[in-house]
């Protein structure tokens, strides 16, 4: 019910204000991400990736960007 309450007060604002909701939802989400990613990152979820990278690196198939 609150999801259906907030789409219908979004598609009743004006241009303006409905661009600052869009840039602050974008932003909001943006800092969302950033904070997961440095959870996950400190937990050691994403070591994986390094390793992945390092064998790359260490067999000699990596390129330069």
């Amino acid at each position: 019910m609150q999801i259906e309450l907030l789409e219908q007060q979004i598609a009743e604002l004006d241009d303006v204000s409905f661009s600052k909701l869009r840039d602050w939802l974008f932003a909001f989400d943006q800092a969302r991400w950033d904070k997961q990613l440095e959870t996950d990152s400190n937990s050691g979820k994403l070591d994986f990736l390094i390793n992945a990278a390092l064998l790359e690196y260490e067999a000699g198939t990596t390129r330069d960007l």
